[in-house]
């Protein structure tokens, strides 16, 4: 009968065990009391809900940093995996860039760093004092190729050769992939360290690039306190702007001007980027003005951002970074959506190649 049906169902749901890590949790709980313990990266299989309970339980009650990786244990997301693994144990503050500058402050030191991103490869050369000597961005191409080639174009700016480099840090997603760094640290310490230059008041950083955005709290100093990024989707990404545009005939430059000339709110209801286009078709089918369309996409944007923000504890004040920060629709509607400012530098875009350039130099 129905009863015994039930009963049987979640007998069985109820009484398996879903892997071998969860046999034996004898380890797993002293390892949290560890007292040498400096930080813990949990480990969840995707789809898998069994470790939910334990993970949100440890996040409450460890003092040391948690982050939380889930996987399908392929190597398709290799590079996103890798990069919040890498920024997780830069909070913790054993690399090696942490220290102080070893050499005296002296304007004849020249320092270099280099962004590599999905979308455009930034170099950016700075003195011994901190001082702007050139920036270069350029469009990807091959990682290496385009950062050897940014760096070649900064230092004929700066009339400099690479020899007098003291030191060149690499960060973005290609950063593996560039030999002639000294060191490779990633975009989420990087750009916490720009965004302190560039606002010193700034304790959370938006920054949305080509493939993907995140949300970055830092402190006073400019250290990442936490930090979540949206790497599974296009969605709220400049990629998802280009593809936008795309599909309504136009470049990047004119969806942002177009934007900003909106009458009527219209709500794109779907996150997913293949989704989304469907809408913004059917939009154009209805004969929906594209600066109000334009305006529904940076609102979608905008609300992919907020979740980000709450999700990482946002506090006052904002500074948005990335090549996005020049769309000012997009920046008005997250504020908008935030009910706060946001501060925009005219160097935003080049805030990772240039945090980069300031570890290097110890600053």
């Amino acid at each position: 009968d129905l009863d015994a049906l039930m009963y049987g169902y979640a007998q069985n749901l109820l009484n398996q065990i879903p892997c071998r890590r969860m046999a034996d949790k004898s380890g797993r709980r002293s390892l949290f009391l560890d007292p040498a313990l400096r930080g813990i990266i949990y480990h969840t299989i995707q789809f898998c809900d069994y470790y939910t309970l334990e993970y949100t339980q440890a996040a409450r009650t460890v003092s040391v940093p948690i982050t939380k990786i889930e996987t399908d244990y392929t190597l398709h997301n290799e590079g996103q995996l890798r990069t919040r693994i890498d920024a997780f144990n830069e909070t913790l503050q054993v690399q090696s860039h942490f220290q102080e500058r070893n050499h005296p402050m002296d304007h004849k030191h020249y320092f270099a760093g280099i962004d590599s991103g999905s979308t455009s490869t930034d170099a950016v050369i700075i003195d011994g004092y901190g001082n702007l000597l050139s920036t270069v961005i350029l469009s990807t191409g091959g990682a290496k190729r385009s950062a050897d080639e940014a760096l070649d174009q900064a230092l004929n700016k700066a009339h400099l050769t690479g020899e007098q480099l003291s030191r060149v840090i690499a960060t973005g997603y290609g950063r593996a992939n560039i030999t002639i760094g000294d060191e490779e640290i990633t975009e989420i310490t990087c750009h916490a360290k720009g965004a302190h230059y560039l606002c010193p008041d700034a304790r959370t950083v938006i920054d949305i690039g080509g493939q993907d955005s995140k949300a970055i709290r830092i402190d006073a100093s400019g250290a990442v306190k936490n930090f979540v990024m949206n790497d599974k989707c296009a969605a709220g990404t400049g990629r998802f702007l280009e593809m936008m545009a795309r599909t309504l005939g136009l470049s990047l430059k004119a969806l942002c001007d177009q934007g900003q000339k909106w009458q009527k709110e219209i709500t794109i209801s779907s996150m997913c980027t293949v989704f989304a286009e469907s809408e913004v078709v059917s939009l154009v089918a209805q004969n929906i003005p594209v600066p109000d369309i334009i305006h529904g996409l940076d609102k979608a944007v905008a609300t992919k951002v907020a979740t980000l923000v709450s999700r990482v504890g946002g506090e006052d004040t904002y500074i948005i970074t990335g090549g996005v920060a020049k769309n000012p629709g997009v920046v008005s509607a997250i504020e908008n959506r935030l009910h706060t400012r946001l501060f925009v530098s005219d160097q935003a875009q080049i805030c990772g190649a240039l945090g980069a350039a300031r570890i290097a130099a110890g600053l």
